[in-house]
């Protein structure tokens, strides 16, 4: 198998915009409808929808490398890295810990060179913990780095990188690129879409760490989207990934075999528009729930407010299953013939909305309503 850095135009790739035109319009569309809100929004929320996004990024990052960290740690470690917190709160996950504090670092200095300090730097937080493998610099090991799935004895191979002694130029190689692509460099690419996807690409053919490379390369690319658009992005890239799994890997398997990538530049940025989209649902979202509470918090008692947060919680995908009157009493403790009358003043004041009948009631917040 003839990979794309075995090839002789390697990394000269080539592409078509023509096919991935309408996407690259309605990102643009969907991008311009997110600063708009942003702007509807006061500081506290814009830093809400900032540090939301930041720990789905950095949640959803990790579950694609079959990791799983502590949600609250993540809060924790962003909002320390933010200066939020006067008395910094203490994290006992380290893998947390760091990718929280990448997350921070890649949103504030997303206007700066890349640099192989950044990488590096990036690379020792999130392998905080890791043992058995080097952190913070190229591998070095002479076996192949090859991208493989299966059990032991029937793997297949999806990919194998250059070997490790070429890495420390390829690297030199693709910082090079990335530089001159900013904007207002010599090799300018003014799509943020299509930078973002070829620094991905480029980045994990070359596979430079030992471990770590998927967290990495989704960090570079948004790093590239943000120095393009020319503001932090506020989109949850690995959230849209993590989604669909078999079609990033599937897209990115086969875009390593061709330094033609017009394919891959179509599914990526199809992938950042999904992203902005479901961010742009979220800062709605926002704005709504500051609505609800000025339109109805004069109504609400301790226990209203406690089971309405917590349906909040969910997300503008809302809180499955909705609420009924044996979840309400799980939450907040009452008899289950106070739970029936709080939900029916709830649906009464129009705070919630009743759907179906009888014991199969269930209630849906009301987020259209607050005026």
């Amino acid at each position: 198998m003839i990979y794309n850095w075995q090839q002789p135009d390697w990394p000269d790739f080539k592409y078509d915009l023509g096919v991935t035109e309408d996407i690259l319009s309605a990102f643009t569309e969907e991008s311009g409808r997110t600063g708009g809100m942003l702007n509807a929004m006061s500081e506290g929320q814009q830093m809400e929808t900032a540090i939301s996004t930041m720990v789905t990024e950095a949640i959803k990052t990790s579950e694609i490398e079959g990791e799983y960290v502590s949600r609250q740690d993540v809060v924790s470690s962003i909002r320390n890295n933010l200066g939020l917190n006067k008395n910094p709160e203490v994290i006992k996950d380290k893998k947390a810990q760091g990718v929280g504090k990448v997350m921070v670092e890649v949103r504030e200095q997303f206007a700066a060179p890349l640099t192989e300090q950044n990488l590096c730097h990036w690379h020792e937080l999130l392998m905080a913990d890791t043992r058995n493998i080097q952190t913070g610099e190229w591998r070095t090991h002479e076996d192949p780095m090859q991208v493989v799935s299966g059990p032991l004895g029937q793997q297949k191979v999806h990919f194998e990188a250059p070997p490790s002694a070429q890495v420390p130029i390829e690297m030199k190689a693709f910082i090079q690129w990335f530089n001159d692509t900013a904007p207002g460099q010599k090799k300018e690419i003014k799509k943020a879409p299509v930078r973002s996807a070829i620094a991905h690409l480029y980045f994990e053919s070359i596979h430079p760490f030992e471990d770590g490379n998927g967290r990495i390369g989704r960090a570079i690319a948004e790093k590239a989207l943000s120095q393009t658009l020319g503001r932090p992005v506020l989109l949850s890239l690995s959230r849209t990934i993590d989604a669909d799994k078999k079609a990033y890997y599937e897209a990115l398997e086969k875009a390593s075999k061709s330094n033609e990538i017009t394919k891959w530049i179509n599914y990526f940025a199809g992938t950042v528009y999904m992203a902005q989209k479901q961010t742009n649902l979220l800062i709605d979202f926002t704005l709504k729930k500051a609505l609800f509470f000025d339109s109805f918090s004069d109504q609400l008692n301790e226990r209203h407010l406690k089971v309405i947060k917590r349906m909040m919680d969910a997300g503008p995908d809302g809180f499955q299953g909705g609420m009924n009157a044996n979840k309400y009493l799980s939450l907040t403790k009452v008899s289950k013939a106070t739970a029936t009358r709080d939900l029916q003043y709830l649906s009464e004041i129009k705070a919630l909305i009743a759907e179906g009948g009888g014991r199969s009631t269930r209630y849906i917040l009301n987020m259209d309503i607050a005026k």
